[in-house]
């Protein structure tokens, strides 16, 4: 060991050189992994939702890809340790700085958790057997691949929530794209015949997923004025140029598909173009490992940052009024992402409909797109930008996240749309994205979710956990905290006005009266948590809010008992409205039950035939007449 250490160089250009390569390895490594999930749970045929033969042996690729990913991930976390500390390899390798690095440090924290993801990856993969098991495989491998992605962009160069959610689109929609053209290449000619119209619609979302995003990450990192004649700049230009190219592979596929059958296209030629396809998409990430571990042209000398910006990622705003809150915004690229495509899958489903001749309300097509601006205005618009800033607007974003935007989105019906366009099985044995979709709704997962008991928990509960416990001030801290409350709020929101007034699909639907009951509650347990915030005397935020030095509104207890009577009037009024939904439905379902049975007795009656009230009352006449017998 003490030969190896004085053979192990310094910290330099090589140590930055080995830096680059076991990063760019273990990013193709994990995009290899999501290749061959993504082959198997989507692109392949299943068998009644098993994977098929040809999916099983793609197991092995994606064992040694996952454990390829493993060393090399955790080689990237020592070289990156001697990169930050600007020592030897050797000193790297020291068992308490490696410790101290993965657990006290933010940076170091993300790697490990990249690392511990592949680990479990690397271990689980071949015991996939299952379609939902893939699925589920491959979103945990996607959460891996972008988890150290949230560290990658100092808040001081500005505009972070931007360049975080921008970059994080980009790595996923280049991972599927990339991932896929990886999948398509080891598949055999006949599987390949299969899943090539399928991956083909998948590469076009994706490539205007790259290109978007790509530009926009450029956009936030890049000094236009100056930064043009950097190496940086040089080779983003020729990610840009290699990008193109690819684009132009992709439009030949689709050209050549859609001029010839699928059983007539030549596989090997078509073989010939992956790989060129592939080889550039390999200098293409090279390219973007060398970029993520450089770093880019620094702000022009004499340019100030405050502590809002270095804290919070955005420079402070002047005292808020109806116009800054109406009007001010900081584009959260990550959730406008999400936006962007929901609002497309939404709609595209609509003109699906349409085609087929079958119509969707508009007014479902309104609430939807409702939904998202007011999504939108919570995380991006001045909402959003505010919540960053105030307790009290955070407050009002939570509001509308967890119990406005929540409700319009629900009463769109998605999941119906979704269950009504989604593609069916290629085959009588497969069960297909829709079949997969029904098969989710009806796992046990999903049967406990839709529990009340655990929808009031997730949408209330919550709430004392996150704001009466240290956990609130620490997630303020990070861009990783803010999204994933964020997200929290949003999703819990949909959960439990899915279980009270959603008109999509539910398992275990309940009564109208336990709803109500379930309202009554939540409206108590709300109105419980908002006098817990307007009586405390401490701060809730653990300093963050003190750290801002905002110039306005400089009482932060008066604020956060703001904060909490806001809260506490606009979480009454969603919650009377779905009570008054509540009761408009019930109303809607007794007066159709009338209906339906009043129909079925004209039926009878036309048939000659006693409907059920009468055959019922014969049946209490033969009991009486028995009872007198026996008498």
């Amino acid at each position: 060991m003490t030969l190896l250490a004085l053979s192990l160089p310094a910290s330099g250009p090589f140590v930055n050189a080995l830096t680059t390569i076991s990063k760019f390895v273990s990013i193709t490594a994990s995009i290899a992994v999501v290749g061959v999930l993504l082959a198997a749970s989507f692109l392949m045929e299943d068998q009644h939702g098993k994977l098929s033969a040809q999916s099983l042996k793609l197991r092995t690729v994606a064992f040694w890809s996952a454990m390829l990913w493993v060393v090399f991930g955790a080689a990237n976390i020592l070289f990156t340790l001697a990169n930050i500390l600007g020592v030897s390899l050797s000193d790297a390798f020291d068992a308490t700085m490696i410790r101290s690095f993965v657990t006290q440090i933010t940076l170091g924290q993300y790697m490990f958790f990249q690392l511990l993801v592949a680990i479990v990856v690397a271990g689980l993969v071949q015991r996939v057997r299952r379609i939902g098991s893939a699925i589920l495989l491959l979103i945990l491998t996607f959460i891996g691949i972008v988890a150290p992605i949230f560290q990658s962009h100092s808040p001081a160069n500005g505009s972070h929530s931007l360049a975080i959610g921008s970059l994080i689109i980009h790595v996923v929609a280049l991972a599927l794209w990339v991932g896929g053209v990886f999948g398509m290449a080891i598949l055999e000619p006949e599987s390949r015949a299969v899943a090539v119209p399928r991956f083909s619609q998948l590469a076009l979302w994706s490539v205007i997923a790259v290109v978007i995003s790509g530009v926009a990450n450029a956009w936030t990192r890049l000094n236009f004025s100056a930064a043009w004649h950097s190496s940086y700049a040089f080779v983003v230009i020729a990610k840009v140029v290699l990008t193109a190219a690819l684009i132009l592979i992709g439009y030949q596929h689709r050209k050549n598909l859609a001029a010839s059958k699928i059983d007539k296209v030549n596989w090997s030629k078509f073989a010939q173009l992956i790989t060129v396809e592939l080889s550039i998409m390999i200098i293409a990430l090279a390219l973007g490992s060398w970029l993520s571990t450089s770093q880019p042209p620094v702000p022009a000398a004499g340019t100030r940052f405050d502590a809002a910006t270095t804290i919070a990622g955005l420079p402070m705003p002047g005292a808020p009024n109806i116009t800054r809150v109406l009007f001010a915004f900081n584009p959260d690229a990550l959730f406008l992402g999400i936006v962007a495509l929901g609002l497309a899958l939404y709609f595209r489903g609509v003109q699906m409909l349409k085609r087929q001749g079958d119509q969707w309300p508009a007014s479902r097509s309104i609430f939807f797109a409702l939904g998202c601006l007011v999504i939108v205005f919570a995380t991006s618009g001045g909402l959003g930008v505010y919540a960053y800033f105030a307790f009290s607007y955070h407050m009002v974003a939570h509001m509308v996240l967890g119990m406005i935007a929540p409700i319009f989105i629900v009463m769109s019906a998605p999941i119906t749309l979704a269950l009504r366009t989604l593609p069916q099985g290629r085959t009588p044995d497969e069960r297909g994205v829709r079949g997969t979709l029904i098969a989710a709704l009806h796992s046990r997962l999903v049967s406990i979710w839709v529990n009340p008991i655990v929808a009031l928990a997730l949408f209330d509960g919550s709430l004392f956990v996150l704001y009466l416990t240290p956990l609130f001030g620490g997630m303020m801290l990070s861009h990783t905290g803010h999204f994933v409350m964020d997200l929290h709020f949003l999703l819990a929101g949909l959960l439990f006005f899915h279980v009270i007034i959603g008109v999509d699909p539910n398992p275990k639907r309940i009564p109208y009266l336990a709803r109500i009951v379930l309202l009554f509650a939540a409206m108590a347990i709300h109105a419980f948590f908002s006098v817990a915030l307007i009586s405390s005397t401490t701060l809730l935020d653990h300093g963050y809010f003190a750290q801002l030095h905002r110039p306005w509104s400089v009482d932060l207890l008066s604020d956060q008992h703001l904060g909490g009577s806001l809260g506490w009037a606009m979480g009454e009024v969603p919650i009377m409205l779905a009570l008054v939904a509540t009761f408009l439905l019930w109303m809607r379902d007794d007066s159709r039950e009338a209906k339906r049975i009043d129909k079925k007795a004209e039926r009878a009656a036309a048939m000659g035939t006693p409907d059920e009230l009468a055959e019922y009352n014969a049946y209490l006449a033969k009991l009486a007449v028995r009872d007198e017998s026996d008498n």
